[in-house]
């Protein structure tokens, strides 16, 4: 599956740790910044693939899963911690759910908004993948 953990250099300090993502962190040039919050438990959130795009999830705070597919098999990663990224790439199917009180997720995303490169639909999202993307 086309994802991967990503450690995020940290500075440790007795007062407190600093998280620091800078350019070769990522295996990309960070377009577009958001963040997910005070997010119901029972919500769930994603629901979609991107044709291009690529992004890194990061758990700022408290934890959620991340549910990915990509046609074949299924994979569950907790993200709980604010050193850990998850890098999903393009053509990845993504549900986030089990979200903690108070939990953040901070999405570092390839390319600018683009309602285009969105597969909203899971049966669609196959249909993408039988046919070689």
């Amino acid at each position: 599956m086309n994802i991967k953990l990503i450690d995020i250099p940290k500075i440790e300090n007795i007062l407190g740790n600093i998280a620091v993502i800078e350019n070769d962190v990522l295996p990309f040039e960070v377009k577009r910044v958001y963040y997910l919050y005070d997010i119901p438990s029972s919500a769930n959130r994603g629901g979609h693939s991107h044709i291009k795009l690529q992004q890194v999830l990061i758990a700022i705070s408290g934890s959620f899963d991340v549910i990915l597919k990509d046609g074949i098999s299924e994979k569950t990663i907790t993200l709980n911690k604010p050193d850990k990224g998850l890098l999903i790439r393009n053509n990845i199917w993504r549900e986030l759910e089990n979200f903690s009180s108070g939990a953040v997720c901070l999405v570092l995303a390839s390319t600018i908004y683009n309602e285009e490169d969105y597969i909203r639909d899971f049966d669609e999202f196959l249909k993408s993948k039988s046919n070689g993307n």
